[in-house]
Formats: structure tokens, C-alpha cells, sequence
């Protein structure tokens, strides 16, 4: 935690380093001596790539010390409940690892995204498949939306509580009948003296069972298109006409709260709309690039990890007399795969540079995470054959984050959605 408070005192002086980077000509010899991912010993190792700095070094030192202490030593206890207790996310608050980007008026770090992809990989460097804190969606997904569309007094009620882990967020789009076509939403909120009236039901929503503040899509005016008739509403847990399912049995992502919710003239005030009415889609359009980021950076991480963990079984383990990795056929599936990852990470981050400026667009964020989600998806079905029966065994990491990659290829706007918006770019004009 001592990165954290160094981090406190130090940003106005030294500035983030992807800042610093484009402000100045010449970038610092200490960004520039930083190796490339393909040149580390271990891809995990602390101290590569040039988007970073010491600043971000330190911080990830503080997440990996936290994962370490934290969330490892009770993650299979998390797969079988199916969530991960409240201590955690006030024990990740006083760590510094949520809000990250939100102002430090409202409790957050104030930190670049440099700092929040830091939190990101470090969940999924960890040992094992650590895919139950549902700390970036919380943080980068969600809490955007009251940092950006927010009033003061939502700001106020709703930021300082969410940075220090006591109240926890979700986002509910997502509808049975409504998936990637968000134009399909069925949830109504009618307009009534004092409030709104919300009817309808959302699935597959991350935090949701543990989620004190959930924002909530609905449609609000049926005479348009969903487009131009649809709002944001913030809805606290515990109020009349609203209720959840249990914690929904999935085939990946097992320690993960997701939960199906549940509104039946349900009342919430006029203070609850957040933004503006009828704007929520423009909103949600707004903040996408983002999400699809953080999906492509986590993907990213969990291909990293895999690979590093199968170099290690292959170096460690013996088959015929000689260990594995002095077959051609596996050091050559380790070199593809290296490659692979490699290439990918250089394109990841330069994303990440992208959005620290502001210029990562809706066509390039969903490159990243169509092409690193399918990246990750390839990585660990590898690492998993070059495990052998073992990699099929749920003790083992490698079994883990195979299932745990499946379902990135579909949230976040499946990668069949993402093909078809850069597609859009493809077709020059007459």
C-alpha cells in the first residue's frame, strides 16, 4: 500500500507516463531501457514495456501482493459459492485498487488507465485463474458512468463508498431476449408522479447478487427507437419490486457473482436517472471502447500467464528420457504460441496509448478485444494439450483458464458484433 500513497503524493509531479510520452519529443531513458515483452526472461516478470514506468512498477507490485495474500489462498473456496465475500473489496479499497481513474475529490487514485491495466493484468497473472473479483467491471466499466453522466450529489452518495469497496456496482443491459442487440430491450421505465416505475428483468449480470447500486438500462420512451428512447438509472439493492436470482452455475468464471434480476413496479425517484433522459444509448456507445479495452487487456494477461505456465511444465516435465520442451514439435508449439503473444501485446498496448490520449476509437477497441479474446482462447487450449491429462484436471491453472477464456469471445458485444462494426471501416466509398 505504500505504492498507493507514493502514488498519492507524486502524480502532479511526475505525471503518468503514456503523458509524458506524448508530450515530450524525447521520451525519458528510463521508459526507453525498458525491454519489450518478447525480450523478458518471463513475460510476468515486473519492469518491461515502455508504457510504463518506476510509478506503475511499484503499483503492480501492490496488486500482485494483494492477489498473493488475498485472493489466492481462498479462490477455490470462491468456486464453489459462487461469490467472493464483501472484506475483499473493502480490503482491495484500502489497497488502492478500486477507482483507480475515478477523481480523488470522491476517493479514487486520479491515475491514468496506465495505472487500472496494471490492475487488470495482475488479476490474471495471478496463480491459477483468479476470475472472481469482479474488481474491473466495478471500477472501469461501471463507476465511468457516474464519474461522466453523474450529478454532484450522485457523485457524492454513490463515488466515495464505491472507491473504498463498501458499496459494490453492476450494470444491467443485458436482458433474456436482449444480448449484443441492445435495440431489443424490453425493460420499461414509466414515467409516474415523483419517479419512474421499472418493469422487466435483466441475465447474466456480473455483481449483480452482491451489487448495493446496480445502473440499470431501460427504455423510456416506446414512441422512439431504442437509440433515442432508452435511459440510465441508478437502483439501489433492497427497494420494493426489486429482487435477484442465486448466484447462476456457469462453466467458466465459477467463483464470479452473476445473477439475474428482477423489477416489478418497482419505484425508484427522479433522482435515480442518471444523465439525461432518452440519452442512455449515447452513453453506453461512449463508454464501450473502454470496456472492450479492459476485455482485451485481461485477455491479454490470461494468454501471458498461460504460456508462461506451459513453458514451465515443459521445461519441468520429463517424457521418454528427455524433458518435454527438447521435442521439436513442443518447443515449436511454444515458439508459435510466444509469437502469438507477442504480437498481440505490442497491438494491446498500443491501444492502451490510444485511450490515455483519447483517440481509441470504436473500431479499433473492438480489434483488441476480438482479436485478443480469440488470442486467449487459442493460448490456453494450447497450454491445456501441452499439459496433456493433466490439463484437464480442474487443480490445475491450465483447465482453469480455459473455461475462464470461452465466455470474453461473447460479453462485451460478441466478437461476430465486433467483426461486423470493423467491418464498417472496410468499405471505402464510390
Amino acid at each position: 500500500m505504500a505504492a498507493v500513497r507514493m502514488l498519492r503524493q507524486s502524480r502532479r509531479s511526475v505525471g503518468p507516463a503514456l503523458r509524458r510520452l506524448s508530450a515530450q519529443p524525447e521520451a525519458t531513458s528510463e521508459v526507453l531501457e525498458r525491454p519489450a515483452l518478447s525480450q523478458m526472461p518471463n513475460m510476468l516478470d515486473v519492469g518491461s514495456r515502455k508504457i510504463f514506468t518506476a510509478e506503475h512498477d511499484a503499483f503492480r507490485e501492490t496488486c500482485r501482493a494483494f492477489y498473493e495474500e488475498h485472493v489466492v489462498p481462498f479462490h477455490d473456496e470462491w468456486e464453489v459459492t459462487g461469490v467472493v465475500p464483501r472484506e475483499l473489496w473493502v480490503k482491495a479499497g484500502e489497497y488502492g485498487l478500486l477507482g483507480i481513474n475515478a477523481p480523488e475529490e470522491y476517493g479514487g487514485l486520479g491515475a491514468d488507465v496506465a495505472f487500472a491495466a496494471v490492475q487488470w493484468e495482475e488479476q490474471f497473472y495471478g496463480k491459477g485463474s483468479l476470475s472472481g473479483p469482479g474488481f474491473s467491471l466495478h471500477s472501469d466499466i461501471v463507476m465511468p458512468y457516474i464519474t461522466n453522466y453523474g450529478t454532484v450529489a450522485q457523485k457524492e452518495k454513490y463515488l466515495p463508498a464505491c472507491c473504498a469497496g463498501e458499496k459494490i456496482l453492476a450494470i444491467a443491459m443485458t436482458e433474456p431476449g436482449a444480448g449484443s442487440d441492445l435495440q431489443g430491450l424490453k425493460t420499461t421505465a414509466a414515467k409516474v408522479d415523483g419517479g419512474y416505475v421499472l418493469n422487466g428483468s435483466k441475465t447474466y449480470i456480473t455483481n449483480g447478487y452482491s451489487a448495493d447500486v446496480t445502473v440499470v438500462v431501460a427504455r423510456t420512451n416506446k414512441d422512439k427507437k431504442a437509440a433515442h428512447g432508452t435511459s440510465l438509472f441508478l437502483v439501489d439493492s433492497g427497494i420494493a419490486g426489486y429482487s435477484k436470482g442465486t448466484p447462476l452455475k456457469k462453466a467458466g468464471l465459477k467463483a464470479q457473482d452473476t445473477c439475474e434480476l428482477f423489477f416489478e413496479d418497482c419505484f425508484i425517484p427522479d433522482d435515480a436517472l442518471l444523465g439525461e433522459l432518452d440519452h442512455g444509448f449515447y452513453y453506453l456507445m461512449n463508454e464501450l471502447p473502454q470496456e472492450r479495452l479492459m476485455i482485451a487487456v485481461e485477455a491479454q494477461a490470461r494468454a501471458e500467464a498461460a504460456f508462461e505456465d506451459a513453458r514451465s511444465w515443459c521445461n519441468e516435465r520429463s517424457a521418454f528420457g528427455k524433458p518435454l520442451i527438447d521435442k521439436q514439435v513442443v518447443a515449436h508449439t511454444l515458439a508459435k504460441m510466444k509469437t502469438k503473444v507477442c504480437v498481440s501485446r505490442a497491438f494491446v498496448d498500443q491501444c492502451l496509448e490510444l485511450h490515455a490520449l483519447g483517440k481509441l476509437d470504436s473500431a479499433t477497441a473492438s480489434m483488441a478485444k476480438a482479436s485478443a479474446t480469440d488470442l486467449a482462447w487459442q493460448i490456453c487450449d494450447d497450454a491445456v494439450q501441452l499439459h496433456g491429462g493433466a490439463g484437464y484436471m480442474w487443480e490445475y491453472a491450465a483447465s482453469k483458464r480455459l473455461v475462464d477464456s470461452r465466455v470474453p469471445r461473447i460479453y462485451g458485444g460478441s466478437n461476430e458484433i465486433m467483426y461486423e462494426l470493423i467491418a464498417r471501416t472496410c468499405k471505402t466509398d464510390a
